[in-house]
């Protein structure tokens, strides 16, 4: 039990680094959206648009696999680097070029031939990732999340200058594209120079096997969980034209603000967390999971809960009473939510056990039962219809399938349910404190103000033990002292 200690402290920490990181990037790229947005027009956005998209589903997929499977390694890193290095390098290189091939058809099939050179440049932003992935594993591998979001920050201050500088300039949707190049190699450099490894080159056949059995299962999971994350806007905007689809679209955007924030974090923990404890043995692992899932719910059910109770309030607090109608598709999408970021935690565990075929399998169904089910979902009642769909999906095929998978791997399912039950129960309390209060309240920022938060205190009331809110109370008491 002590090593689960150990390694839940140091989880604990890169977590929280994780999490400052991410925050201090999120606010940061806002603000330079904002500048951008008064040096170029509608259309650069468009085209650097047109060429993320394209970057962004090459991400899920660029090292093969190669960073989750170091950082689950059973043994010393060092004698794996060298083979992981050279898959990790061939597999981004062969899809840049790719990708150099048939940019001018996507480009073409996108509707702007002026996006091929920005695909072809922003890409290469992707070989950056492969020359450095293992060595950013490394820094996961060892909790040294810090050192991971003090290179990131300043890959970001680069990026952010040259794209500026180079707006200011008449550059367009080129400023974007070799603003994020020149932040991708100086985040590459540091990360070469603060994971500490030597850089050694080399082959060998069993490891290279070894690591693709895992990589690969995990790289096409990954391929697919990006397909989840795009299909309904592909389905929505086909069947219902792009009026309704700019309402789905902020919907889902408002949703994806807790798995950009702290997903993101979350996955950058997770699965050295759960590998370190594997390696402990199952009851080790046992405890870890026990420890996470009300952790995880504990942090994300409250803003689902929040979401999905008082939609209209967030929508119209944000974004003002002419988006209201995106209001209906966040009440479901944040169900979608939390059942994403339980997801990113299984999937995980069940990579840390070496299950990664398991997490595709799983993927690939949930695809195969989502696609239909949009478009029936569409069809029927249109954006509240395909949001309806998600949703029922989600729960009804998705997590499932999940505890099958888990039971499977050997990990209880109960343990789960009984990390989930007390946070549940909190948050059906919540949501029927913020609905009853929302009923006679007038206004978005007053519902949100006294609902909202009557209902998460409600909620850390249940949810949070008795002896964690009088330790709280104390220190706060101490630090309001003179």
């Amino acid at each position: 039990m002590s090593e689960v200690g150990d390694i839940g402290r140091k989880a604990g920490r890169g977590l929280r680094w994780s999490l400052l990181g991410n925050l201090v990037m999120k606010a940061g790229s806002f603000v330079m959206s904002l500048v951008l947005a008064r040096l170029l027009v509608p259309e650069d956005f468009g085209v650097f648009a047109i060429a993320l998209a394209a970057t962004q589903f090459v991400i899920y997929i660029n090292d093969a696999g190669v960073i989750a499977a170091t950082v689950q390694w059973r043994g010393r890193l060092e004698e794996i680097a060298p083979t992981a290095t050279v898959v990790a390098i061939l597999s981004s290189f062969a899809l840049y070029a790719l990708f150099w091939v048939i940019a001018p058809f996507y480009a073409r099939l996108a509707g702007s031939e002026d996006a091929t050179w920005v695909i072809r440049i922003l890409m290469a932003t992707n070989v950056v990732y492969g020359l450095t992935a293992v060595r950013s594993a490394a820094l996961m591998r060892r909790f040294e999340q810090d050192k991971l979001a003090w290179a990131n920050l300043a890959g970001f201050v680069v990026n952010a200058s040259v794209s500026i500088t180079l707006a200011a300039n008449a550059a367009g949707a080129y400023s974007f594209a070799w603003g994020q190049l020149a932040g991708g190699v100086v985040t590459g450099v540091l990360v070469v120079l603060l994971a500490r490894i030597r850089v050694r080159l080399g082959f060998d056949r069993a490891q290279a096997a070894r690591l693709l059995r895992f990589g690969l299962p995990l790289c096409v999971s990954l391929g697919i969980e990006g397909l989840l994350l795009n299909v309904d806007s592909v389905i929505v905007g086909d069947v219902l034209g792009p009026v309704w689809l700019g309402f789905y679209l902020l919907a889902f955007n408002i949703s994806s603000w807790v798995p950009g924030l702290i997903g993101t974090a979350i996955r950058y923990v997770a699965l050295p967390s759960f590998s370190r404890l594997a390696e402990e043995g199952g009851q080790a692992m046992r405890e870890g999971v026990r420890q996470a899932v009300p952790l995880l719910a504990g942090m994300v059910l409250p803003i689902a809960v929040l979401m999905g109770t008082l939609a209209p309030s967030v929508v119209e607090f944000l974004y003002g009473a002419n988006w209201l109608p995106a209001a209906q598709v966040l009440r479901f999408l944040a169900v979608v939510m939390a059942v994403r970021m339980l997801t990113l935690l299984i999937t995980d565990i069940l990579a840390a056990l070496g299950r990664t075929k398991a997490t595709m399998w799983v993927n690939l169904c949930w695809a195969v039962a989502l696609i239909p089910a949009l478009l029936v979902g569409a069809r029927l009642d249109g954006i509240q219809g395909a949001a309806v769909a998600h949703a029922l999906v989600a729960v009804v095929v998705a997590l499932p399938l999940l505890g099958v998978a888990l039971h499977r791997s050997g990990m209880p399912v109960g343990l789960v349910g009984a990390g989930l039950a007390r946070p549940l129960l909190g948050a059906a309390a919540a949501g029927l404190v913020m609905a009853g209060l929302a009923s006679v309240i007038d206004g978005a920022f007053i519902e949100l103000c006294v609902a909202g938060g009557a209902g998460l205190l409600l909620f850390v009331l249940i949810v949070v033990p008795r002896a964690v809110l009088k330790r709280l109370v104390r220190q706060g008491r101490a630090h309001a002292r003179p």
